[in-house]
């Protein structure tokens, strides 16, 4: 899942991890729009048995609002729009949780634009999930969810 709506590209200039205040942060539509997600999934009983999330305020922000499992914050799912040099290792990474996931429910990912680019090929809007079933060593894209 790309997080939800935060207007503008990349962060700004003297971006901190551990600064909310000085990244690029959901807007009130955003937030909205995650609770309504996490909404969605509670009415249809969609089971959600981990919540992963960017380390980017904006990701986290995402996961806790939707409300559906403990969000654990990860660095493989962090944002390298501004580190493409760690494109490879964050995807390979990703790549590799995915297809190991045998839980109990479904696993959600909460990322970034690049990140799912890097992973699918294909871009997703603030908000967007794409579906993959894993597939031995890798996964197959099953389909896309966005709130709309």
């Amino acid at each position: 899942m790309r997080h939800a709506l935060a207007p503008g590209i990349g962060d700004p200039a003297g971006f901190e991890l551990s600064q909310c205040d000085t990244q690029r942060n959901l807007s009130a539509q955003g937030r909205a729009q995650a609770e309504a997600i996490g909404r969605s999934f509670r009415e249809r009983d969609v089971p959600i048995a981990s919540v992963y999330s960017s380390r980017w305020c904006r990701a986290l922000e995402t996961a806790e609002l939707m409300a559906l499992s403990r969000v654990e914050p990860t660095p493989w799912l962090d944002s390298f729009f501004r580190q493409r040099s760690e494109r490879g290792a964050r995807t390979q990474t990703a790549r590799e949780h995915i297809a190991a996931w045998h839980g109990p429910g479904n696993l959600l990912l909460v990322t970034h634009q690049v990140n799912i680019t890097a992973l699918t090929g294909g871009g997703v809007s603030s908000g967007e999930m794409i579906v993959v079933r894993p597939t031995g060593d890798s996964f197959q894209m099953v389909g896309r969810l966005n709130d709309e």
